[in-house]
């Protein structure tokens, strides 16, 4: 529930507020710069508002931080809105960089997340697995690359919109496609979580193994 929660907040914090904001701002006339760079703040103080509450600075809200004050400084003297536009195809970039980046960290992306959806009893039964299962950790490192590739996907598509499409089609396109990204990469996992159960006898992400049937 916690986990749903969070996805859901996330999910209108950064896809949906924005693509209100900007379109709103336009209907009542502010130029494309100031509405993209308005519609930007709800990501950034949802951020700010995470680091001051676990009192920490985590990497990826320093890096929204850092991407609006660079982009909004550069759009403000060059009046080009693009410059905008660029940065919300460099956060994914920047989300598959340090999804992959976790292959290289004690736990991988995938695992990490898992721990969010798992009873503490089901977190040291993943634990034991990922610590005596070769299958178990392989699968969950492909499952992080197949995340990280469709963040690198849309950083790729954003950055060919941004600078191609009208300005006004891109947020709304951008934020279509986004959603449209997850939903895949979501499916592809749940399908790949379930041939992996059906396989091995064991959940990437539920919250026990499931048991071996007893030799009659």
């Amino acid at each position: 529930m916690k986990a749903r929660r969070s996805l859901l907040t996330s999910l209108t914090v950064n896809l949906a507020l924005p693509l209100a904001v900007y379109y709103v701002l336009r209907g009542q006339g502010a130029p494309q710069w100031q509405a993209l760079l308005i519609s930007s703040a709800p990501p950034a103080l949802h951020a700010l508002a995470g680091a001051l509450l676990r009192r920490r600075t985590e990497l990826f809200d320093l890096l929204v931080l850092v991407l609006l004050v660079v982009s909004a400084g550069t759009s403000a003297i060059s009046g080009d809105p693009r410059v905008l536009l660029l940065k919300d195809a460099a956060l994914p970039a920047a989300l598959a960089l340090w999804m992959a980046g976790t292959l290289f960290t004690a736990r991988p992306f995938a695992y990490q997340f898992g721990r969010q959806l798992r009873t503490p009893e089901a977190c040291e039964a993943a634990e034991r697995q990922w610590l005596t299962s070769p299958e178990f950790r392989n699968a969950l490192r492909g499952l992080t690359l197949l995340w990280a590739g469709g963040q690198l996907l849309d950083a790729a598509l954003s950055t060919a919109e941004a600078l191609t499409l009208p300005v006004d089609a891109v947020p709304l396109i951008g934020r279509l496609q986004s959603i449209a990204l997850i939903a895949l990469v979501v499916l592809l996992t749940v399908r790949l979580a379930h041939r992996f159960r059906d396989r091995h006898g064991m959940s990437l992400f539920g919250t026990r193994p499931i048991p071996t049937p007893e030799a009659p």
